[in-house]
């Protein structure tokens, strides 16, 4: 077992570089920082005083504008370089966090979270091209899997963490742990803690982008603008798995909490302790995602195996005659989905020329928040009259789509890429 941890972990992670090190610290930061928002920004508008309609709308408004937007971000992190791109998404996005829990007026609230959506999409559609650049084809999807497991972790413990903080400035303000104030002040705090993310992005230095000579003919009527010849019609490949992946998704997993709340009457604490299990799970699972594409023979057959047995799980999850087989469920059906999630993310990466990464990494993540976009309010209207079972069915014949159309497209062709010249 020894043997095996470090000829397929400690090995592969000596060969990274230091701007591969650099990076994971800077994910490290991300994880932490974005789990303490995440725990508190709900919390925070409605101790302010804000409806829950209206915390619905600021909470869609930045997937929306960066549905709106993704093309040209896009394009813009392909123009100016993965790490100003980071840079600059990472600064205008903490500005617009603090605008957005400083403002009194709605209006301005939603100015401001339309621009964290923006320039959220911005970092977001950088990251993949820029681990492209920072590794090697031996050592890409342990980079990858790394990437996603140590920023679930970390906002594992940014969790518990952010979780003693508003007692300690209920205390200094002299106000209640449980006040707007106290809220305000932990979400400034982590705002201004993960600006620290900008000194191993800093220290970073982002490869030179290698010019790729697109040498196929274009179709009578095609034009060189846009995506290369031929790239269009794999992006919308890579893309259709993504966005049924992404609606099945939508329309059950935000409700999971509501799902064990009703069916088995779970505890707070109790549902707590789950929740936090399952962000473990998934940051072990996403190590384990490197083995099993060298035992499996590649990443495409890693995913389709992965992903269909999170759909076992899922029905088990729906149709458990306990609560402690759902829970258990639950846990193995989080860690196996996630776990595909950075290897089909590298996947799509290796398909794609340099240039274009960052315009084709936008399509995917337009495609992920489509469904995310129409999901929750559709499974809203369906929880109200018919309850959970047709949700659950609903989700695995969209995952079972997924994955039959991606085996399709990919299965049977996937070749292992080769190194990246230095």
């Amino acid at each position: 077992m020894i043997n095996n941890l470090i000829t397929h972990y400690i090995q592969p992670m000596r060969t990274f570089n230091r701007d591969a090190r650099l990076f994971l610290w800077m994910t490290v930061i991300n994880g932490i920082i974005f789990s303490g928002w995440q725990l508190f920004f709900n919390i925070f508008m409605l101790e302010k005083g804000f409806g829950r309609d209206f915390l619905g709308l600021v909470n869609s408004i930045p997937s929306l504008s960066g549905l709106l937007l993704g093309i040209a971000i896009g394009r813009f992190s392909d123009r100016i370089g993965r790490k100003p791109a980071l840079i600059l998404g990472i600064v205008c996005t903490s500005i617009a966090l603090i605008g957005q829990i400083s403002f009194q007026q709605p209006v301005l609230i939603i100015v401001m979270s339309a621009l964290v959506g923006v320039f959220n999409m911005l970092i977001i559609v950088s990251i993949s091209p820029l681990m492209m650049k920072l590794s090697t084809a031996e050592n890409r999807t342990l980079l990858f899997s790394l990437s996603f497991g140590l920023q679930t972790l970390a906002g594992a413990f940014g969790s518990m963490f952010a979780g003693q903080l508003p007692g300690l400035f209920g205390r200094l303000f002299n106000v209640g742990a449980t006040s707007a104030t106290a809220y305000q002040a932990v979400l400034i705090t982590t705002i201004l803690i993960g600006t620290t993310a900008l000194i191993p992005l800093g220290l970073m230095n982002e490869p030179k982008t290698i010019p790729q000579r697109d040498t196929r003919q274009p179709q009578p009527g095609e034009r060189r603008r846009g995506l290369s010849f031929g790239l269009t019609r794999l992006t919308f490949k890579l893309a259709t798995p993504n966005f049924l992946i992404g609606f099945g998704a939508a329309i059950l997993i935000p409700y999971m909490n509501v799902f064990f709340k009703d069916r088995f009457s779970i505890s707070d604490s109790l549902l707590g302790i789950l929740f936090s299990l399952s962000s473990l799970f998934i940051g072990i699972g996403s190590l384990i995602g490197p083995r099993l594409v060298v035992r499996l023979g590649g990443k495409i057959r890693t995913v389709a195996f992965t992903q269909f047995s999170s759909v076992i799980f899922m029905l088990l999850i729906g149709f458990a005659p306990s609560l402690w087989v759902a829970g258990i469920a639950s846990l193995f059906r989080a860690a196996l989905m996630n776990m595909s999630a950075p290897l089909y993310s590298a996947f799509c990466m290796e398909q794609t020329p340099e240039g274009e990464q960052g315009l084709v990494s936008s399509v995917l993540n337009i495609a992920w928040n489509a469904g995310w976009a129409v999901g929750p309010f559709i499974s809203g209207l369906v929880q109200e009259a018919y309850g959970f079972t047709p949700l659950f069915i609903t989700t695995t014949v969209l995952y079972l789509t997924a994955i039959g159309v991606m085996w399709m497209f990919f299965g049977k062709s996937e070749v292992q890429p080769q190194p990246i010249p230095a």
